[in-house]
């Protein structure tokens, strides 16, 4: 028999590196692991890892029971989470994942409401900027991503609640400030300040500069909203935002906002979730809500 001990310790050796750490987080003994995974190979005919040097080496056997571990242990990880939710009195819980910083503060209008609504939902949101929100939803990490890069795939399914336009934001003294619109060759020159991310996941690149075999003279990062709205200030660089911060984040400062190309570049926050999981009353809860704040 195949349980799930056996996977979570596959597991926790891949992830670690070595039995010994496995063991420790398990907080089983070393031998008991060994042990257990001896017992496995021996009832199963096969052999799970490799010792080369002081590392392990999974066998095609372990690579493919991995690929079942990492696939099972968070779909079981999250039933025990809603079974423990029910018997804490609680309908469930929302994890809610992010792809793009923005999102963060299109989140905040939801959040209040949605809480409000929903106060027997633990809610809990995790940003994602640093890992890949579908690879987390489809692993069962979390249960609903907010990100404005759709991907279709058949398990999941993805609703767009908030259109928006990307814009180019300059210093009211800059010299490209009084036109309505700019074109990928006006930024050659130009300092342009960026979100942490790489460069295939901003559209700023993969939409406008890179088609025109454009680049900026110089590109930086900002960790924060605000900070890349405060170097525009300062006049040390451009950025580019979606068009409604301007309005919240953006009200009296210096700054104005360009169109890129002559018809923009438009996008869509989009919902994702697991197909069959958007009927569940407190995701499809927060799915109504984001489409009626959206409008």
């Amino acid at each position: 028999m195949i349980d799930r001990q056996h996977l979570a310790i596959l597991r926790e050796v891949s992830r670690r590196g070595s039995v010994t750490a496995a063991a420790e987080k398990l907080n089983v003994t070393q031998s008991a692991l060994s042990h257990t995974i001896a017992k496995f190979e021996e009832r199963h005919g096969i052999k799970i890892w490799m010792k080369t040097g002081r590392g392990l080496r999974l066998t095609q056997a372990g690579e493919y029971l991995l690929t079942v571990a990492e696939r099972v242990l968070p779909q079981m990880e999250h039933a025990q989470r809603v079974l423990m939710d029910f018997a804490l009195g609680r309908r469930g819980a929302l994890r809610v994942g992010m792809e793009c910083h923005p999102c963060q503060r299109w989140l905040t209008r939801i959040a209040t409401p949605y809480l409000t609504q929903w106060p027997d939902v633990d809610f809990d949101v995790r940003t994602a900027f640093r890992f890949d929100g579908v690879e987390a939803l489809l692993g069962f990490e979390i249960d609903l991503l907010i990100t404005p890069d759709p991907v279709e795939t058949p398990e999941l399914l993805f609703t767009p609640v908030f259109d928006y336009e990307l814009v180019l934001m300059v210093h009211e003294a800059h010299p490209l400030a009084g036109r309505a619109g700019v074109q990928p060759q006006d930024l050659l020159d130009e300092e342009l300040i960026t979100v942490p991310v790489t460069l295939e996941r901003l559209d700023i690149y993969t939409r406008f500069l890179v088609p025109a075999n454009c680049r900026p003279r110089q590109h930086r990062t900002a960790e924060t909203i605000d900070l890349m709205l405060q170097l525009v200030c300062a006049g040390r660089g451009v950025t580019v935002l979606p068009d409604w911060l301007l309005q919240e984040d953006a009200s009296g400062l210096p700054i104005r906002a360009l169109r890129l190309g002559d018809s923009g570049i438009r996008k869509s926050i989009n919902l994702g979730v697991r197909r069959g999981e958007e009927t569940t009353s407190y995701i499809d809860g927060f799915l109504k809500l984001a489409r009626e704040m959206g409008r």
